[in-house]
């Protein structure tokens, strides 16, 4: 079943990331060995989900959808199977955006900042995890649905900057210049480096 937001995420308690992550693997359900997933239940919002691993590949899509740990969904699926031919022993799935909701369409048409803040620091922390982040965009169109996506990608691009992080892409970019959704990439689709910064100036 798709995901349909259930109200605006102004109107809803959201746990800040670092409560979230300090709560992480608490509720059970998974092998908190295995999976990060924060926060660790099912609700309105979702700052991560990956694999533990010593060298991960991080893949930003827009906003998270119904996966949870040990039930991907076929973008997840297609994300974990590139990130193993690419030579990464983990994967974490991070959105511009932490709102679900399964259609784009339906995503709130106002930026709740409390929200996006939060993200941010989980982006922040999933960065930390490494000397060198490689991090690929992997959005498609959809960066088009929201005009606040911008903006909260431009955050993004300085905290990773922050961290000396490396973007690739995967697959062919749209007409319009936009890096490939990972849904229909074959398991092979080698990474290439991406220069999010012109990206940016020329696409956005």
């Amino acid at each position: 079943m798709p995901h349909i937001p259930s109200a605006p995420t102004a109107e809803l308690s959201i746990l800040p990331f670092a409560e979230a992550m300090a709560r992480s693997g608490q509720s059970g359900g998974y092998d908190a060995e295995k999976w990060l997933y924060v926060p660790d239940f099912y609700t309105e919002y979702r700052y991560l989900l990956g694999t533990r691993g010593e060298k991960p590949l991080v893949c930003i899509g827009i906003n998270p959808s119904t996966a949870e740990p040990d039930r991907l969904d076929p973008t997840l699926q297609s994300v974990e199977r590139v990130a193993k031919n690419n030579g990464y022993d983990s994967f974490l799935m991070f959105n511009v955006y932490a709102q679900r909701a399964t259609r784009p369409n339906d995503m709130e048409r106002v930026c709740n900042e409390a929200l996006h803040r939060a993200n941010m620091e989980a982006f922040d922390y999933i960065l930390s995890l490494s000397e060198q982040p490689a991090v690929w965009a992997a959005w498609g169109n959809i960066i088009e649905q929201r005009a606040y996506l911008k903006d909260c990608l431009a955050d993004m691009i300085a905290i990773g900057e922050r961290h000396g992080a490396q973007w690739y892409t995967a697959g062919r970019r749209s007409v319009k210049g936009h890096p490939h959704h990972p849904l229909y990439l074959k398991a092979t689709s080698p990474l290439d480096a991406f220069d999010i910064r012109a990206y940016c100036a020329e696409c956005l």
